[in-house]
């Protein structure tokens, strides 16, 4: 059997071959109706364009390139998953690099995915990021750490961590520890003033009974193991000074200080709350369920691509795009007992 061409999709449709290339490049002059009926013919007849060709006539590569720090955060990869998914949706794929959190080795992966001709590039930087220069006459679109003098888009960090803080003092928690993330990340920092934001709200409430001793702190990576060591730096010390609920700053790092309360014997939630971010599938798998603040991945990918594609207005230097979050409610959260 002969391969199917674009001239057969035509003549079948009653249409011209630039209809059918519209439609496949989702040019907005088509019509729905049009669309869908041309569409159906495609499917009924197994046509697949030719992306070589595709490429040189149209000086597209219908080609994505995303560039994240770890893949094997899983964060990261839900976060390409995502990606991947959205750029299908409008005929596109993606070409996906590690930079290993290294600024030398993200350029060197920019210049390769610019030297593929990709139509865009997707860039979560390295928490190096002020050494990096980015290529001009490329669509480049910042996500999640976001950098001074380009676009971006983001979940809004500083109000997640807000929002968790209330869930927590409105279960009656007074001494509520912080896992922040390291001190150079941009996501950390913001978690973090969004934690001192609604510790410093709650001091000043009129009743002056909302908080209970300075705000409880460790810096960790947002890795399982260093959760682990954050959660038994704040556990360590006597049950009415220890805090009753722990907030980390991502779902990793909360998973890691469970195990610490559970070697010590501290019962979730009803000895010590945890509260997770970033609502990886993990957190819904852990005994208890984790309660979570989930960062809206897949409209944050989706938004990504739209830019990159011209299908959605970028966002304006220094005003990024942020995506509101929402809490996951688990079973790892609940009122403290008293001392």
């Amino acid at each position: 059997m002969s391969k199917v061409g674009i001239r057969e999709v035509a003549k079948l449709a009653g249409v011209s071959t630039g209809t059918v290339s519209r439609i496949l490049n989702d040019h907005p002059s088509v019509t729905k109706e049009l669309r869908a009926r041309v569409t159906a013919i495609i499917k009924d007849l197994g046509y697949t364009p030719d992306p070589s060709a595709r490429s040189m006539r149209g000086k597209v590569s219908r080609l994505i390139g995303i560039v994240i720090p770890d893949l094997t955060n899983p964060f990261f990869a839900e976060l390409v998953q995502s990606a991947e998914q959205a750029a299908a949706n409008h005929g596109y794929n993606i070409i996906v690099m590690t930079s290993f959190d290294h600024a030398a080795k993200e350029a060197d992966r920019i210049k390769q995915l610019t030297s593929r001709k990709v139509d865009g590039i997707m860039l979560v930087p390295s928490n190096d990021f002020h050494t990096l220069k980015l290529p001009k006459g490329l669509p480049i679109v910042v996500v999640d750490r976001l950098m001074p003098g380009y676009s971006g888009i983001a979940a809004d960090h500083r109000n997640g961590v807000r929002l968790g803080v209330e869930h927590l003092l409105q279960l009656g928690h007074r001494r509520i520890g912080f896992i922040s993330g390291p001190g150079h990340s941009v996501p950390a920092n913001d978690r973090l003033r969004g934690y001192l934001d609604a510790i410093e709200q709650a001091r000043e409430q009129a009743d002056g009974t909302r908080m209970a001793g300075p705000p409880l702190i460790a810096e960790a990576a947002f890795d399982y193991e260093s959760g682990r060591s954050a959660g038994n730096y704040l556990l360590a010390r006597a049950r009415n000074e220890r805090p009753t609920a722990i907030f980390a700053s991502s779902d990793q790092q909360a998973i890691g200080c469970m195990r610490a309360a559970h070697d010590l014997g501290i019962p979730i939630p009803a000895a010590l709350s945890i509260l997770g971010f970033d609502g990886i599938p993990l957190a819904s798998m852990t005994t208890p369920r984790l309660t979570t603040v989930k960062q809206p991945i897949q409209d944050i990918a989706a938004a990504a691509v739209a830019v990159l594609l011209n299908k959605q207005t970028a966002p304006e230097l220094d005003n990024p795009i942020l995506f509101a979050c929402e809490i996951l409610k688990g079973e790892t959260t609940a009122s403290p007992q008293p001392d």
